[in-house]
């Protein structure tokens, strides 16, 4: 049964059309997750419109416009079994506009694969996907070289080689230690699930080896609940209905709940998913939730569900570590960007630049800089233009990151250190 297996929500990231889609589908292929027919016929759709080769990442791009453009837009669900566990994958968009979609994926990853292609090796966004999933708090990482059956000459160890040393290069500038790097080929399957006998002289793991390699990531049950909201229904006959993933701790029918920034308690009733009644909603659930006591309109996109004895903070203003990763200018005292944080979108203004660090080591580079642009790592302390919910990434690293986006693209990303409460 796929839930005794431990679960784990994979990410696949990197630069647009080095082969995350594929991958994804040659894995669900591989792995018995995906009938072969359908593969089968993707790929003679895929070879009567000019699109061959695409029939894994149309696994994935189910959206008709997405293989039309063939590129990935939303964040698509797809779920696989190894041996060991149960994954659920995040297939994020590779594409500069989608990256506000990526960070939504990336923030509930436990794992990502970062597809990278040995043609071309690690590009901008490869860059930008690979800071991005650090600073979201994503901890474990394998990193993928695509596209080795159409290097030149093909299955080449030293064009691996090279591509790999430029990786390594990337990888020093982030917190990551102890990453794989696996030659490829999404298409061909080779070192996907199955060892190849084209790249003998690799000894490493395949990609499933690698994913069965992963850690089982910490439950976050014994945290207090936080549950940020999504939406909210009237439903004829039940009342109000929050809609949302729980992110930590665990929602029980019959108890008391607190949402903030609203600041009003309900009571839970029942609790729903996929249309079936649950004792219980954990971790990773995305749930309905029927509450009485308060009426649609006292509860909004962006609240969070918590305890009513340990309730969600709300911050008055907040202090973070960011890492700006693409601002065409710099970053002064005064600049309100929109802040992206679980479910909630709002203006918010840099108050204060406490200190500029050393990407690299974490230490204080600079003392109260007078600015911050591309690539700096600094402490500032940020208002919000109106209450909102956001915790110390140390207690609930679920509800403590966030990303920055300004003049639609992501010009920064941040994890939240400390919180001055908004007294109610």
């Amino acid at each position: 049964m796929a839930t005794e297996k431990p679960h784990m929500n994979l990410v696949f990231i990197g630069h647009v059309d080095h082969g995350k889609s594929t991958s994804v589908g040659r894995m669900l292929a591989d792995t018995g997750n995906v009938d072969a027919y359908l593969i089968e016929k993707y790929r003679k759709m895929a070879e009567e419109t000019g699109k061959a080769t695409f029939e894994f990442a149309w696994v994935m791009d189910s959206l008709k416009e997405e293989r039309e453009r063939g590129v990935t837009i939303d964040v698509a669900h797809k779920k696989f079994n190894t041996d060991k566990y149960y994954f659920t994958v995040i297939d994020a968009p590779g594409h500069r506009d989608f990256v506000k979609n990526m960070i939504t994926g990336t923030s509930q990853a436990d794992a990502a694969v970062l597809v990278v292609s040995a043609i071309e090796g690690p590009q901008a966004q490869t860059r930008e996907h690979l800071f991005l999933a650090f600073t979201l708090g994503v901890r474990q990482l394998i990193i993928g070289l695509n596209k080795m059956d159409a290097v030149k000459p093909q299955w080449s160890e030293e064009k691996f080689n090279e591509a790999k040393a430029e990786v390594e290069k990337l990888l020093k500038l982030t917190g990551y230690k102890d990453v794989p790097i696996i030659p490829y080929s999404a298409y061909t399957g080779d070192n996907a699930t199955k060892r190849s006998e084209n790249m003998p002289w690799y000894k490493g793991p395949t990609i499933l080896e690698a994913l069965n390699n992963l850690k089982e990531p910490a439950k976050a049950t014994d945290l207090p609940l936080r549950l940020p909201i999504q939406d909210v229904y009237t439903i004829t006959g039940i009342g109000t209905v929050p809609v949302g993933r729980v992110e930590c701790g665990v929602l029980k029918p019959d108890t008391k709940v607190m949402f903030e920034p609203s600041h009003v308690v309900g009571e839970v009733k029942s609790i729903e998913m996929h249309h079936e009644q649950l004792p219980q909603a954990i971790p990773g659930d995305n749930v309905g939730f029927n509450v009485r006591g308060i009426a649609k309109n006292d509860v909004r996109r962006g609240d969070v569900a918590g305890p009513v004895d340990n309730p969600p903070t709300v911050a008055k203003s907040f202090k973070a570590q960011v890492m700006v990763l693409n601002h065409p200018s710099v970053i002064t005292v005064g600049y309100t960007p929109v802040f992206h944080c679980h479910t909630m979108q709002i203006a918010c203004t840099f108050v204060e630049l406490l200190a500029k660090l050393d990407p690299a080591t974490g230490s204080v580079k600079e003392e109260n800089p007078q600015f911050l642009k591309t690539g700096d790592a600094a402490i500032v302390r940020i208002q919000p233009s109106r209450p909102m919910v956001i915790e110390k990434a140390k207690e609930f690293p679920q509800l403590g990151r966030f990303a920055i986006r300004d003049m639609g693209q992501t010009v920064a990303a941040g994890v939240c250190l400390d919180v001055e409460k908004k007294v109610q």
